[in-house]
């Protein structure tokens, strides 16, 4: 079964590891579908049917964003607000259309791990700063599975750095 990847960068041109990893999973077409929001959305009107619909034909699905102020780009929060909806997504007895489908959150993350601990810079773990997607998807009955985040962008930026991640993000993908 495909993969769907659903990948938020508002600045796609400008990105270096967001843009390579979607390069290389669009040289697997028969693994992977990569669908880009603020591409398809640039004025950010959401067709919450295509969407739905979108989400419903695949069984895995990853969410892949670059950490955006300790959270996903805004377009990945209105996607969520407007998509994961009372009746299709939760709340009824035709609803948990999401529920079952695997999900995982790939993040790019511009400081060190260690940034990111109780005696860190910024005193929180990912897991916990993440909390508010994996409660979000448990709520909608989605497996939800632990994310897939790759550190140190703003330090390592070199080309080696950004390629060291393209098996690590696959191997995550083929392992998910």
């Amino acid at each position: 079964m495909k993969t769907l990847v659903i990948v938020t960068h508002p600045k796609m041109e400008e990105s270096l590891i967001n843009k390579r990893w979607v390069e290389e999973l669009k040289k697997f077409p028969e693994k992977y579908t990569v669908h880009e929001l603020y591409e398809s959305y640039p004025d950010e009107n959401i067709d919450v049917k295509k969407e739905q619909e979108l989400i419903e034909a695949y069984d895995k699905i990853i969410f892949q964003f670059p950490f955006y102020w300790f959270s996903s780009p805004p377009l990945l929060k209105k996607w969520m607000d407007e998509v994961l909806l009372h009746g299709w997504a939760y709340g009824s007895k035709s609803g948990f259309k999401v529920g079952g489908k695997k999900i995982a959150l790939a993040i790019s993350v511009g400081v060190d791990l260690d940034d990111y601990s109780a005696e860190g810079k910024y005193k929180y773990t990912m897991k916990e700063l993440t909390r508010p997607f994996e409660l979000s998807f448990e709520y909608v009955k989605a497996d939800y599975k632990e994310p897939f985040v790759y550190y140190g962008l703003e330090h390592n930026i070199s080309p080696e750095w950004i390629e060291k991640s393209v098996p690590l993000y696959l191997d995550f993908l083929d392992q998910f």
